[in-house]
């Protein structure tokens, strides 16, 4: 019998456009016991951070050229964390979002993975 993984049952949304990162970091967070949705349009993220109820959000700034403030703001107003991933660091963060956590691409998705255990179990 295996050991549940740090994630087991915690629903985990993943807005990422970038198909081959989004598989990956799905993998990763299946195997660490998590349930995924993954989108990679705004409209669609928008409206399940509206609607559904998740443990944490995994967020890329851009999609197809949209950003994907409106969702990080619609999860903030639910007291859902998220991370954003981004290949320009902090200075992607629009100012007076204080506490927006950024983990900068490209990244590690075990790495991803430790950050939502970490905060999490907070």
């Amino acid at each position: 019998m295996t050991e549940p993984g740090p994630l087991a049952g915690r629903r985990v949304l993943v807005v990422e456009d970038q198909f081959i990162i989004a598989m990956e970091l799905e993998r990763m967070l299946k195997q660490a016991g998590s349930l995924v949705t993954a989108v990679a349009r705004l409209k669609a993220a928008l409206e399940l951070a509206r609607e559904v109820e998740f443990d944490f959000a995994v967020l890329d700034v851009n999609l197809f050229g949209e950003k994907v403030f409106p969702v990080a703001d619609m999860l903030e107003s639910r007291t859902i964390p998220f991370v954003l991933t981004t290949g320009y660091g902090e200075a992607a963060v629009p100012e007076g979002r204080i506490g927006w956590r950024v983990i900068s691409k490209p990244y590690n998705a075990a790495a991803v993975v430790a950050l939502i255990s970490t905060v999490l179990a907070a």
